[in-house]
């Protein structure tokens, strides 16, 4: 294909549009959407951010680069932060740099949080979930890195806004968290859990659930520990379930069918709830704002849920 030309199946409307408001008309689904993150380290970095927050900001670029070869050399992401609604000059005279480890793997789940006053020594944090102080406390990141995508700045700003209203402690905005078309998104660590399309309106009350131990299925894309698959699976079983606990599903296996399906199998109440599900393409679309060639994005259809006792053969 030229790089011109456009698939058949793409049909340019003549004018400009958000990526969120495009995907919105589409009906994107979100289920296993959310990007993969076992462990997260989270970095205060005030200001302003580039394309790349831990490469273009007030952080050295040389410390920022280490810093993120480092994270992900021990299987980590790395998220820049900061609050919601500070004045410019308070901006620009940050002196400390809060950091945090998150653990989002099921059964591990912890949040530990600590401060350097020379952004060098975020070079020397252990990234083994030793240093620092336990907090118990939710950890909510709100996109809104406009250098990204202006979707997440435009729709994320405002629930951030609402957020911090609520829970000024908890609530930062951060850097790239993927999946720009479902802006707003956000994740609440430490469990990991994303969601996209958030509306400023229901943005607290998606908290508030979470302090009760429930997600909104509404919004939710997934859960970071888990691939994409099992993300997926666990969003139809509880579609079905009507069941918002957030622990109440528990992977146990996750395999491709004859048929070029996945079958994954999850533990449910004392039972063995099976999903198969069928992977496709779709129409090639325009993921974000700043895409300019359309290209085809993974999804996942519901085939079939089946229920058996645990203990019992399945078919």
């Amino acid at each position: 294909m030229s790089a011109t030309a456009l698939p058949a199946t793409f049909e340019p409307t003549g004018a400009w549009e958000p990526c969120s408001d495009r995907s919105l008309e589409r009906d994107d689904p979100l289920a296993g959407t959310g990007g993969f993150g076992a462990r997260w380290l989270l970095v205060e970095i005030d200001g302003a951010w580039g394309a790349h927050a831990f490469f273009q900001s007030r952080l050295d670029p040389a410390i920022g680069r280490a810093l993120v070869r480092r994270a992900e050399g021990a299987g980590m992401r790395t998220v820049a932060i900061r609050r919601y609604g500070r004045r410019a000059d308070e901006r620009r005279s940050q002196r400390r740099w809060r950091w945090a480890v998150a653990d989002a793997r099921t059964g591990l789940e912890s949040v530990r949080w600590g401060v350097v006053e020379d952004p060098a020594e975020l070079l020397d944090i252990p990234l083994d979930g030793t240093a620092g102080t336990a907090s118990d406390r939710p950890v909510v990141l709100v996109c809104t890195h406009a250098r990204h995508d202006q979707c997440c700045a435009v729709r994320g700003r405002p629930v951030a806004k609402a957020l911090a209203g609520a829970f000024p402690e908890e609530t930062w905005e951060s850097s790239h968290l993927g999946g720009d078309r479902f802006a707003a998104t956000m994740i609440v660590l430490p469990h990991g859990l994303y969601y996209g399309r958030v509306p400023t309106a229901d943005a607290v009350a998606i908290i508030d659930r979470y302090l009760q131990g429930e997600l909104v299925d509404q919004y939710y894309r997934g859960r970071s520990s888990l691939s994409n698959v099992t993300q997926a699976a666990e969003s139809f079983g509880r579609s079905r379930s009507g069941d918002a606990r957030i622990g109440a599903f528990t992977p146990l296996r996750e395999e491709r069918t004859a048929q070029g399906g996945w079958r994954v199998d999850l533990g449910h109440g004392g039972d063995i709830v099976t999903v198969t599900m069928h992977e496709r393409m779709s129409a090639p679309l325009l993921s974000t704002c700043a895409a300019t060639r359309p290209a085809s994005v993974r999804e996942f259809a519901l085939e079939s849920i089946s229920r058996r006792p645990a203990g019992t053969t399945g078919g």
